[in-house]
């Protein structure tokens, strides 16, 4: 997959989730949250290695994701904390679920789409570039 549209996507997937936190509070913001926080793992994980499977893909977000919050149960270090957490709390699992299947959802498709349209050539092979 080329780095450039998930690069993009990463982006995309930070903007997001900037936006649900000015635009909502409370229970929406901080679980749509978690599930854009597995979103963001899944994107830099296929900019590291942009040949693996989606599914493959998804359980290694979701893994990190779960990971990083079982690790809250033990002692996260201050300045790691606005980026890692600092209290378990067990419904983040299946919103890190959630964000691993919408993104997966999302890699699958764009793995399916048509290929583009290919230009009509001339009778000489080359490209037909009529007035």
């Amino acid at each position: 997959m080329p780095r450039l549209p998930v690069a993009l996507a990463a982006a995309l997937t930070v903007l997001v989730g900037l936006g649900v936190r000015i635009l909502w509070d409370g229970p929406v913001s901080k679980y749509t949250g978690d599930a854009l926080y597995t979103v963001l793992v899944y994107t830099l994980v296929l900019l590291a290695w942009p040949r693996l499977r989606p599914w493959v893909v998804a359980l290694l977000a979701a893994g990190l994701s779960g990971a990083i919050e079982f690790a809250q149960l033990g002692d996260i270090p201050a300045a790691l904390r606005p980026v890692l957490g600092s209290t378990f709390n067990p419904p983040d699992l299946f919103w890190y679920a959630v964000g691993a299947a919408a993104a997966w959802a999302a890699h699958a498709r764009w793995l399916r789409r048509p290929p583009p349209a290919a230009e009509p050539a001339t009778a000489d092979g080359g490209p037909n570039h009529a007035p």
